[in-house]
């Protein structure tokens, strides 16, 4: 255990006010900036300016000095403010949650239960990583029940990690002795003693000692900018996955927003031509415009993107400018699909989402929802990815029934397929609609334009129902769904032979309450007996 799971209150990074005001100190600034680059244009060209210039008159009136007293006074504030802020703000990681107390005038005190994570996520922002702070947010199940320590030493918030997973995991260790000087448990008012880690500037990635002055704060920030997103100590050095550059570039050409893109040029040229192009420019030419940063977005999010397996879940790093970096406790994802978009299957690629739990405020790879753990990738990729989300659907059988389930249109594959009458309600996609059962997984496939294919880990499962209308009961056909946490993957089918239907609600009715007994993911991390 770090210094920082002691039980003890603990304070963050000293420049978490301003790095939490970042942006509206940057707003000030650009304005500031901004006026003064306008008025040396028209002092340089001698453009004279619009009377009624708040500088001229303050100058004009030779109040310059209680200007300048002014401006002081605010800025003295909004230190005062800023420090108070940050003294108030303080965390700790007991044995069963992690706690943090906020707020000057109104306070807040939020718990995260540990049995109730759902994961844990450390976003490094491009201007806090300057500052060698990172945030560390612990998600948990519930709404809006997530808990940020924004922000952390970038060094710290990986060992603060790696403490709150080890006891969500069930392992209990002796707490840390403070150093020789220092007084252990001496509560939130002792952290300035320690503190002076948790505001390092020059902390090395490596843990080792610190150089000091600006040449180890630079050869500090310039290893974090170049460290790979994967822990070495608690992943293998080496992404299960890589996503090459024009892989990635091509996934977000051939895309649904690409056709709008497309349609809008395609008016804005027809307009042109017809020489009637006032209202379209005004309405399209923004929309244009917006779409480069759409495609600069979804591609730096996905540069550097790396999943391993560790041994307290699966870790899902990417980005470039701004890096993300979440691990994902085993028993923790209730539902994983995998899809293939109509303008993708040329090429082959894939994407893979999960549901879980709990919901990270960040988005995930590729600028899409948090719930994206791999953006794009190979049936290849696929399988691997598959195979660390769901560690018991492994070996020969369940690879081929992944197989099958992704490029199989329909017949004598393993799966109990739609009959033939489904196609009165599904006329392209009831070949490929059907379902499997196999190593405490189910398994469930449909689509023909755009292929989807649903695995639940029976574990995870809320509950199971078929439905059957008067339609459906007059071709003896059932729709069935699987019920797992809300999240952009449907375990449902639309159509299946009622008799399947009702084998299939036996199979997987009776196989959760066998998995769920024999479920002991939720503690993976061995027990350790806590010291006298």
């Amino acid at each position: 255990m770090t210094s920082l799971a002691d039980g003890e209150w603990h304070r963050l990074h000293p420049a978490s006010p301003v790095l939490r005001g970042g942006i509206f100190i940057f707003a000030m600034l650009g304005f500031v900036i901004a006026n003064l680059r306008e008025r040396f244009v028209d002092l340089v060209f001698g453009i004279p300016r619009e009377s009624g210039d708040p500088l001229d008159e303050i100058y004009e009136r030779g109040v310059v000095g209680w200007a300048l007293l002014a401006t002081a006074v605010v800025l003295i504030v909004i230190l005062v403010v800023f420090t108070l802020s940050w003294r108030m703000h303080t965390f700790r990681v007991g044995d069963e949650s992690v706690e943090v107390r906020s707020g000057v005038v109104f306070r807040s005190h939020r718990q995260a239960r540990l049995d109730r994570i759902q994961g844990v996520n450390i976003v490094r922002p491009l201007i806090p990583r300057l500052f060698g702070a990172a945030k560390l947010e612990v998600s948990v199940a519930g709404q809006d029940a997530n808990v940020q320590l924004a922000y952390l030493g970038s060094a710290l918030a990986d060992g603060l990690r790696r403490d709150i997973l080890q006891l969500a995991g069930g392992a209990r260790a002796p707490r840390p002795t403070a150093p020789d000087g220092l007084l252990a448990g001496s509560g939130a008012d002792s952290t300035d003693n320690t503190h002076g880690t948790d505001g390092t500037f020059a902390l090395p990635a490596d843990g080792g000692p610190a150089r000091s002055g600006v040449g180890g704060y630079a050869s500090a920030r310039v290893g974090e900018f170049l460290a790979p997103e994967l822990d070495p100590d608690a992943a293998p050095p080496e992404s299960v996955v890589r996503i090459p550059l024009l892989r990635l570039i091509g996934s977000t050409v051939f895309s649904g927003f690409t056709v709008f893109v497309v349609l809008a040029i395609a008016v804005l040229i027809v307009s042109v031509v017809s020489g009637s192009t006032g209202w379209l420019l005004i309405a399209i030419f923004p929309f244009l415009i917006a779409s480069v940063g759409f495609y600069f977005t979804r591609i730096t999010k996905s540069l550097r993107y790396s999943i391993a397996g560790t041994s307290a879940g699966v870790r899902v790093g990417f980005g470039l400018l701004t890096t993300s970096n979440e691990t994902l406790p085993p028993g923790r994802i209730h539902a994983v699909g995998v899809s293939q978009p109509l303008l993708w299957r040329p090429f082959g690629w894939w994407q893979v989402s999960i549901n879980k739990a709990g919901h990270s405020t960040n988005s995930g790879a590729a600028g899409q929802a948090a719930t994206t753990i791999l953006p794009v990738g190979s049936r290849g990729d696929v399988t691997r990815v598959l195979e660390l989300v769901l560690p018991g659907f492994s070996g020969d059988e369940p690879r081929a029934l992944i197989e099958r389930g992704l490029i199989s249109r329909g017949g004598a594959d393993g799966f109990s397929n739609a009959p033939r009458r489904a196609a009165w309600l599904r006329p392209f996609s009831w070949r490929r609609t059907g379902f499997a059962v196999s190593t405490g997984t189910a398994v469930l496939r449909r689509g023909v334009l755009a292929r989807e294919l649903i695995f639940v880990p029976l574990a995870r499962l809320q509950s199971v129902a078929i439905h059957q209308g008067p339609v459906r009961r007059r071709l003896r056909l059932a729709s069935a769904r699987l019920h797992t946490v809300t999240g952009s993957v449907t375990a449902s089918l639309g159509v299946i032979d009622v008799a399947e239907a009702v084998r299939l609600f036996e199979l997987v009715a009776a196989g959760a309450i066998v998995s769920a007994d024999s479920d002991t993911s939720h503690h993976w991390s061995r027990p350790v007996e806590v010291a006298p």
